[in-house]
């Protein structure tokens, strides 16, 4: 190890309960050198870290965000509806709706300056009896109450002249222009890179094992090291009560729920404009039909507990509800068209609401727990609550001069022709087409591997640039894709991971020549 230069800031993310990204190196005057001394923690990489990163590296704090994975977003983030929610939903006065109502204007605002795919294309909660209509009109009056902008109560009849396929038992609809969609996981990814580039460190794979109280702070106990920070913030989502017990009583338990979905082909992408909802019960918001930014159509989810707080397994029964729950009110799609089933967590608390604040008795431990649904719209905000609470604690937190953000690369796929000559002339790496579902490039999975947050997987590359999302799922583009990682990142193919640890897709190599591309 060797002691970093103390007057240049950092910041680096950390992830997951018992999981925190690699041993970081130095030292300050105050604390131990053979352990990295930070301003702030970040346990978790999760949509929630990466905007607590992305907020506090517009300051000149040194902070750290670990993750268990060797990417950000792998976890909730990657597996959920993808709906930028309009604030309808949540009890007025609680941290819920507020941060809703305001992580929506956020999120439209980043999407835009970091080029995530965005589309504000609206929801509709539908009826599909008379005893739904009273829900309606409840749901209406708690969007008012919210201050959610331009809802209407629309008939059956106004409800499927607005979205055809709905079906014939919709009997009136709650319209919110507000909502939209969004790709969760490049907006991850766009928070850490531009993190990364005004100074946070990022590193993955390493898991928290415990954490100390200190004169000064905290020390994090993990399979890569041990940390000291300052503070702390707790965004380890499923985990996010078993970090929280390392430093002080347990106040909350979470418990993980599942829900499993059905992602069809883009030949079902236009049957709904909307995000169409049914309304909502005890157990959640219900089964959705909707649009994705890629062009495709998401079913689900349904909302059973999971087995723990990393049960992602998909059930043929879970599946079966789910499809028959969805054709109460959008019959028309057609699961032959289906190219992947899949299923994510959510970390429901047994409070009511969001736990944003300082951990009872642990001045300085900041949780960002039970974050459930609306907890992707509500991240923007969550991360400048979070930055208010640190400055509360006492930390000083400096305005950084020069901080500028990294937006996302445009995709060759949506460049015209001419652009797309220029691109390859420039590159010409950028003219040879890998994915031929998804139209990309070698250029694009290149960039991907040496961004900010580098790709270091087959999965890590798909987030980034769509490789493999399209009708084949990576059947055909993998092995390429594979090849180039090995070449990039100077490893033997048999080290090339699908995703995480200990996915390697190669045993051996046999003895004649691979291709290389």
């Amino acid at each position: 190890m060797h002691k970093q230069d103390l007057g240049k800031p950092r910041v680096c993310l950390l992830y997951s309960s018992f999981f925190v990204l690699r041993a970081l190196t130095g030292g300050i005057e105050s604390m131990p050198n053979q352990s990295t001394a930070f301003d702030v923690a970040i346990i978790g990489a999760g949509i929630v870290g990466c905007a607590a990163a992305f907020e506090l590296s517009k300051t000149t704090a040194r902070v750290a965000l670990l993750d268990r994975s060797n990417d950000v977003g792998t976890g909730t983030t990657r597996a959920n509806s993808g709906i930028i929610h309009a604030g309808y939903d949540p009890e007025p006065g609680t941290r819920m709706a507020r941060f809703n109502v305001e992580g929506n204007a956020l999120t439209r605002q980043l999407a835009g300056e970091l080029r995530v795919p965005f589309v504000g294309n609206g929801s509709l909660v539908v009826a599909l009896s008379e005893e739904d209509l009273p829900v309606l009109r409840g749901l209406y009056e708690r969007g008012q109450a919210n201050r959610v902008p331009g809802l209407e109560l629309l008939s059956g009849e106004e409800a499927r002249r607005r979205e055809p396929a709905l079906a014939g038992e919709v009997c009136g609809a709650l319209w919110a222009p507000t909502a939209g969609i969004i790709s969760p996981w490049e907006m991850a990814i766009a928070l850490a890179d531009t993190a990364v580039v005004n100074g946070c460190e990022f590193h993955g794979g390493c898991a928290v094992t415990g954490i100390e109280r200190e004169a000064d702070g905290f020390r994090l106990h993990t399979t890569g090291g041990d940390f000291l920070a300052r503070r702390v913030i707790n965004a380890a989502g499923t985990h996010a009560d078993a970090v929280n017990a390392f430093v002080t009583a347990p106040y909350f338990r979470i418990q993980p729920s599942k829900g499993q979905y059905y992602l069809l082909d883009k030949s079902q992408g236009e049957l709904v404009g909307a995000t169409v909802f049914q309304c909502p019960s005890a157990a959640g918001k219900g089964v959705l039909v909707s649009p994705t930014v890629h062009g495709n159509l998401i079913v689900g989810p349904d909302a059973i507990p999971a087995a723990g707080p990393d049960d992602v397994a998909v059930t043929a029964q879970g599946l079966s509800f789910v499809a028959g729950m969805a054709r109460r009110s959008v019959p028309g799609f057609n699961l032959r068209e289906s190219i992947r089933n899949f299923a994510g967590v959510r970390a429901i608390s047994d409070r009511d609401d969001f736990i944003v604040e300082e951990a009872p008795g642990c001045p300085g431990f900041i949780n960002l727990s039970g974050i459930k649904s609306p907890g992707l719209t509500s991240a923007p905000a969550l991360a400048k609550e979070a930055v208010a609470l640190l400055r509360k604690s006492g930390l000083v937190l400096q305005e950084r001069e020069g901080f500028r953000l990294h937006p996302r690369p445009r995709p060759f796929r949506y460049a015209g022709a001419r652009d797309r000559a220029a691109m390859a002339a420039e590159n010409p790496r950028m003219g040879r087409v890998i994915c031929r579902c998804e139209t990309v490039t070698e250029g694009e999975i290149v960039e991907a591997i040496h961004a900010p947050v580098p790709a270091r997987s087959i999965d890590g590359v798909k987030r980034r640039v769509g490789s493999g999302m399209g009708r084949c799922q990576g059947g055909f583009c993998s092995p390429r894709i594979a090849a180039i990682l090995a070449r990039e990142l100077n490893i033997p193919l048999t080290a090339v991971l699908q995703d995480g640890e200990g996915t390697e897709i190669l045993t051996e190599e046999l003895g004649h020549e691979y291709h290389r591309i």
